[in-house]
């Protein structure tokens, strides 16, 4: 299977059991529906991103899905957690790029974003020999990646939570391949 499409999606969940918490964050990003295959950083070439409400029709109940998912969780009052995934395009369709999967503790959703676009970003410069800094502040480096004209897009989805007392709290982030 190389997939044609994906689509990023996240989701939190609240529960007095990990196990359901997890669960809960995968019904609110639409994918508890599927048996879920972690994968790997490969954006396969040609592959397309859609938007989650055009991925989420396509999905069928108990489909093999392949995703690259991002989970993390706490059941620790008051700590905050997230989960993201960063995404780089090259500007040749025919090439492949990367999917980076990242969590934290303690930080914000913008700056757990920013993190995994650069992560996602740098390893596929270092794949295309893009000459970088990595000593950098991301949007140097960013800015770098887009004037050597060989990565055309990075993005990035983040979602982030407090934890609770008594509950288990589980952030996920993934992006979901799609065949057709």
């Amino acid at each position: 299977m190389i997939p044609k499409k994906f689509f990023l999606t996240k989701g939190v969940g609240v529960h007095k059991d990990r196990l359901q918490s997890f669960e809960l964050a995968l019904r609110e990003g639409g994918i508890a529906i599927c048996n879920i295959v972690n994968v790997s950083s490969i954006l396969p070439p040609y592959c397309k991103m859609i938007d989650k409400s055009e991925g989420l029709k396509q999905i069928k109940l108990g489909q093999i899905t392949y995703c690259v998912l991002s989970k993390n969780s706490t059941n620790e009052p008051r700590r905050s957690i997230s989960a993201a995934i960063g995404i780089a395009v090259p500007s040749e369709e025919r090439l492949y790029g990367y999917i980076s999967e990242y969590h934290s503790y303690g930080e914000e959703e913008k700056e757990a974003g920013d993190y995994a676009e650069d992560l996602a970003a740098t390893m596929l410069a270092t794949t295309l020999g893009i000459d970088f800094d990595p000593e950098k502040a991301w949007d140097e480096k960013k800015e770098v990646y887009k004037a050597s004209g060989k990565i055309f897009e990075t993005t990035s989805i983040c979602q982030t939570a407090t934890g609770k007392k008594d509950f288990w709290v589980t952030v996920i982030a993934a992006t979901v391949f799609l065949e057709e």
